[in-house]
């Protein structure tokens, strides 16, 4: 339990150090969007409004997510359920009153949806601090007890594991954005046929986001015990899971790609048409990414079970970037294929991760991974 302790409370002091240069940022924001970005001065000046009222929300929104990820590893995740749903009521309800200044409060515009946020986060920390602090499984921990004794190992351990898995995710969410920059560059109607599609992508993706968390999970808990052959089987079983939902989700793209985008688009509209044409065909393309997608994310959280953080990160720079981005440009570009071509980019990027992530993850005995 002591352990268990030290690692929250350090993961914390972790996350409060995070937001010191990043507050420090963004309540410069109407000096760098106006000075280094050459933004409208008056849209500038409403966005820092937004931005300095958001921000104070960081430190608790993070707290949170902390206290998140310990309930989740003692296989209690319905608490922060029940929480985040909480939170997105309570936010849509401080929006609708301070935005546009119901039950007499005044109104706030952009300011207003930036408290509302703010208030928000941090009254979701406050709930999971509560749950943490009075529940039965979660209160024997005491972790919010001498919350200001200082664990420089446990601290340095912390940023040693986690800043690798940022830097992947840094490397996975930055590509997306790129390849909306290559889509623009395209026109307008690659752009939009790039929105829809990404968007039924993303719904999707979050099943084996939440399987590739729950793999990291069991996979560090048969670690923690020794047991090899637990393992084995807390990783593949996550795989066969989230990669059976992806195969059955491709299928649905190919077989039913109009239904998703009507979702999105009205599809029997003539002026939608162009668009629409090219979402199909991206759709098409995304089936395959949908199996890689899968893939990749949960071989990397297989691999976080066992601690293993570095070289998935060097995986991700090399497939993201190196072969996603440099491959889709090409296609794109200098061989004509349009969005369709970025797309080929990116799935042909993330199945080169997940066959590297996958090989390590078939090799771990061998590397001493566990």
């Amino acid at each position: 339990m002591r352990d268990i302790r030290r690692t929250v409370r350090q993961t914390i002091w972790v996350a409060a150090t995070l937001c010191i240069p990043s507050w420090t940022v963004l309540w410069n924001a109407e000096a760098i969007l106006v000075h280094l970005l050459d933004q409208d001065p008056a849209l500038a000046h409403e966005a820092a409004r937004f931005v300095r009222a958001v921000m104070w929300g960081m430190l608790p929104s993070l707290c949170f997510l902390v206290l998140r990820a310990f309930v989740a590893a003692l296989e209690k995740p319905a608490w922060s359920l029940v929480v985040m749903v909480g939170l997105l009521v309570v936010n849509a309800g401080l929006n609708w009153l301070l935005i546009f200044g119901h039950a007499g409060l005044p109104a706030l515009g952009l300011l207003g949806s930036g408290m509302a946020s703010s208030i928000a986060n941090g009254l979701s920390f406050v709930a999971m601090a509560s749950v943490i602090v009075y529940v039965r499984p979660f209160r024997r921990y005491h972790l919010l007890g001498r919350f200001w004794r200082a664990d420089w190992p446990r601290y340095r351990a912390v940023w040693k594991l986690g800043l690798p898995i940022a830097i992947t995710l840094g490397f996975e969410s930055t590509v997306f954005i790129a390849a909306v920059f290559l889509m623009g560059l395209l026109g307008t109607v690659p752009l939009a046929a790039h929105a829809i599609a990404i968007q039924i992508a993303s719904v999707t993706f979050m099943v084996p986001l939440g399987i590739a968390q729950a793999a990291t999970i069991r996979v560090g808990l048969a670690s923690g015990r020794g047991d090899r052959a637990g393992i084995g089987r807390a990783g593949w079983a996550a795989f066969a899971i989230g990669e059976g939902f992806m195969v059955l989700t491709a299928a649905l793209l190919v077989l039913a790609p109009q239904l998703l985008i009507g979702i999105i688009l009205d599809v029997d509209a003539p002026a939608n048409a162009p668009v629409v044409a090219l979402a199909i065909s991206l759709l098409a393309v995304a089936a395959i990414f949908q199996v890689v997608d899968g893939a990749q994310v949960i071989g990397a959280g297989m691999l976080r079970g066992l601690g293993d953080t570095t070289v998935p990160m060097i995986f991700a720079a090399v497939g993201y970037w190196g072969i996603g981005i440099g491959v889709g440009a090409w296609l794109a570009f200098a061989r004509g294929w349009g969005g369709v071509g970025i797309w080929t980019g990116l799935a042909t990027g993330l199945a080169v991760v997940s066959v590297l992530m996958m090989a390590r993850w078939h090799a771990r005995e061998r590397l001493d991974l566990g």
